[in-house]
């Protein structure tokens, strides 16, 4: 049986793990300030350039300015100085000729080809790794990154193809600034889930931890690792301040084929009562398919417009599973209760956690509604996943998602879950995505004997990432007897972030709150936990934890930047999906 101190789960760390991870974050801490320093010299010095070159080119005066220019070295180092690897920064871009620049932009899409670069390298290497080995679990774990690092390139991709420019185009502003965080965060997250499916191998089965092709590939994917995580921090640091302060980034300016995510002619589909479908899912044979395998493979690659698959009453056993070219899709059921996908997929039996789940989606612009989603596989099985997504701009109405340990994985990009049913045991909603639930029906369950209850486990490894779980209106009640101690949840990784806000926290709740993820030892001062107005009987804060990166009352600004409209700029794409949101 597990007990408290025994629990993993996907990609865990043990107790000196977690003490490295202290030490690292202590380090971590100064060279923030160090950057928070450097960030204050770049803006200085980049506003310095653009008045002495508004000078040059409005002046009719030979006189030299007493304003010094930054030159090209000292924009470099002043740029990577707020990264995590500075040194990697400089030695990476400065071996490119074009790197003999002052401009920020530059120096940015610069840091992307070295990306692009070290991963179109390593890109085949999975396969190559699995070719050299009869032993299925390190098959599966490889493919799963391989999966990833495609999935990473393509998050590149995207970065890259919004920077193109063009003349007399609109300026880089918040809101692309704000894409371009998004994707360069899921990209950084697509290598931590790579790692994690590694370590859950070497963390659960001792014969793998010297694994040679594991570690090859560990090897191999540090540098491409290390420059997504150096042009994150170039645009969360460096380029998203030159937009606050109203700064050109470049004189040449962006083409308006930046993607467009907000279509107006998308019909306000989630509150339509008559929907026209592309194609109908039927167990029966009434419809045009008997499976929503068979409905997914007539969706186009890449459509433009949406495609609609409505599923009939009934239960579907089987895994879905939509990749990254199924763009725009919308699918619909009966209800959460008649409209079941059901699948059994599990950690204990051979599966790694992230191709556990019974539907994954991966396509930008999904919509689901009333669908349930479950996964059988019971609590003796551990991590076993239901859903999981990782498309950006997705939502989520009136479905439900049920299962045991890990049922709901929100894994990268921007979500958005309304009036949806949540159930599970062990860090049941888990990821590094940007998401917020609204509405929804959060129930932990029973587990085994001797395991307890943990509703969120937030997954973000690096403090450039824009990403968090934020559940506001909801509602935390027990799905049946529940006699296991339950919490909040337990900070996963080093920058964790998770917000409670104005929902009803039943008595199920311990009241300490919230649970390290070693016991007995606080989590890094580095996470962001926070609770906001709530009420019930589980909310009373007078016996909450004491961590440095806990705040049992967070302002009304600290919330406001959890909400539909800031955290996840709801404002800006759910209104042509049609669900309803509050935006506060």
């Amino acid at each position: 049986m597990d007990t408290v101190k025994s629990i993993k789960g996907y990609g865990k760390v043990d107790e000196a793990q977690d003490l490295a991870l202290k030490r690292k974050t202590k380090k971590r801490l100064i060279l923030v300030a160090v950057a928070v320093v450097a960030l204050v010299v770049i803006i200085i010095g980049f506003v310095v350039g653009v008045v002495v070159h508004n000078r040059k080119n409005n002046s009719t005066d030979s006189t030299p300015s007493s304003i010094p220019e930054l030159t090209p070295a000292a924009s470099l180092r002043t740029v990577c100085s707020v990264t995590h690897y500075p040194a990697s920064c400089i030695s990476s871009i400065s071996k490119i000729p074009s790197s003999n620049t002052t401009d920020p932009e530059i120096l940015f899409r610069l840091s992307l080809k070295v990306v692009v670069d070290e991963l179109d390298s390593i890109s085949d290497l999975p396969r190559k790794l699995a070719d050299s080995t009869d032993d299925e679990r390190i098959k599966s774990a490889l493919g799963v990154c391989g999966d990833l690092i495609e999935d990473s390139i393509d998050r590149l991709n995207d970065t890259v193809s919004a920077m193109e420019v063009g003349d007399g185009k609109k300026i880089l502003n918040s809101t692309k600034i704000d894409d371009l965080k998004t994707w360069l965060s899921a990209a950084l997250t697509d290598h931590d889930t790579c790692f994690d499916a590694l370590d859950e191998l070497t963390q659960n089965r001792t014969e793998y931890a010297d694994s040679p092709i594991l570690q090859n590939l560990k090897s191999a994917m540090r540098n491409s690792t290390e420059f997504t995580s150096n042009s994150l921090a170039i645009v969360a640091k460096v380029l998203s301040a030159l937009s606050d302060f109203g700064i050109p980034i470049h004189r040449r300016r962006l083409l308006n084929s930046f993607p467009n995510w907000v279509n107006p002619t998308v019909r306000r589909l989630l509150q339509a009562k008559n929907l026209t479908p592309n194609v109908t899912v039927a167990a029966d044979g009434s419809g045009d398919v008997r499976t929503v395998n068979e409905a997914v493979a007539r969706v186009p690659k890449k459509g433009k417009t949406r495609f609609v698959i409505y599923v009939k009453s009934g239960t579907y056993v089987e895994n879905v599973v939509m990749d990254k070219n199924k763009w725009n899709v919308m699918i619909y059921g009966d209800g959460k209760t008649k409209t079941i996908i059901s699948g059994s997929k599990n950690f204990v039996d051979g599966t790694p956690t992230f191709r556990t789940a019974t539907f994954a989606i991966q396509g930008q612009e999904f919509i689901m509604k009333d669908i349930g989603i479950i996964n059988t596989a019971g609590a003796a099985k551990h991590q076993a996943v239901a859903f999981r997504s990782g498309s950006d701009l997705s939502v989520y109405y009136q479905c439900s998602f049920d299962g045991y340990q890990d049922t709901l994985y929100p894994h990268s990009n921007r979500q958005f879950y309304r009036d949806c049913d949540v159930t599970g045991t062990i860090d049941f909603i888990f990821g590094n995505a940007a998401v917020v639930f609204q509405g929804c029906n959060i129930r932990p369950r029973q587990p085994l004997t001797n395991q307890f209850n943990t509703i969120t486990a937030q997954g973000k490894k690096d403090s450039n990432q824009n990403t968090g779980i934020s559940i506001q209106r909801c509602t935390i009640s027990a799905n049946g007897n529940v006699t296991a101690p339950t919490y909040l949840g337990r900070p996963w990784k080093e920058f964790s972030t998770t917000v409670i806000m104005q929902s009803t926290i039943g008595r199920i709740v311990r009241a300490a709150g919230w649970m390290s993820w070693v016991t007995g030892t606080d989590p890094p001062s580095s996470i962001l936990y926070g609770e906001y107005k709530n009420s019930g009987p589980g909310s009373d804060l007078t016996q909450r934890i004491k961590w440095a990166g806990y705040k049992p009352v967070l302002s009304d600004a600290e919330a406001g930047r959890f909400t539909v409209a800031t955290f996840i700029r709801g404002s800006d794409w759910l209104p042509a999906t049609g669900v309803s949101y509050q935006l506060t």
